[in-house]
């Protein structure tokens, strides 16, 4: 494996909201994991998000001032860090932090520089294509028939054929 922790292989998921991103990642991580490599993954939120409860000894902590809790068990950890009105961290920022891996699957973040396929549902509330203003999209994964693409195109439910198609992107080594 190269030096992931400086360089990690990353792929990104984009889409509108309900175009089906997250099935679309949940579904790749079970199978690249299957496959026998070691997946992370990085979800975008453009809201106000809260993964602590009301009242819990952490967010006791963090309502006091801290600026970063720690919660560590025998089956997890996870490390919530306060902005305290500083700036959304880069997508660079996550990546340095995250553990080494061998792919990175990137939810969201539609305006970065990564290799990512679009996903598309008819149910989305927007259904303006990203690929024509998007030169980071390579593929696209659909629940309908799509027209006039450029772009590789892939039923938004062949798991297999585009986890194929991101290991050879991303230059995955085969399992």
């Amino acid at each position: 494996m190269t030096d992931q922790k400086s360089h990690p292989r990353v792929f990104g998921i984009s889409g509108w909201k309900n175009s089906g991103k997250t099935g679309l990642a949940v579904r790749l991580v079970s199978e690249f994991t299957r496959r026998g490599y070691r997946i992370s993954t990085i979800k975008h939120a453009h809201h106000d998000f809260d993964i602590d409860k009301v009242g819990a000894d952490s967010f006791r902590h963090r309502e006091a001032g801290a600026q970063e809790v720690t919660i560590v068990s025998g089956t997890r950890f996870a490390i919530m860090h306060e902005l305290r009105g500083a700036a959304e961290p880069s997508l660079a920022e996550i990546l340095a932090r995250i553990a080494p891996c061998d792919l990175v699957l990137i939810e969201g973040y539609k305006r970065e520089p990564v290799p990512k396929i679009e996903a598309r549902r008819l149910e989305s509330k927007n259904r303006e294509p990203l690929a024509p203003s998007d030169p980071h999209i390579r593929a696209i994964a659909a629940d309908h028939p799509v027209e006039a693409a450029d772009l590789p195109v892939f039923d938004l439910d062949d798991t297999m054929a585009i986890a194929d198609f991101i290991a050879r992107i991303t230059g995955l080594p085969p399992r």
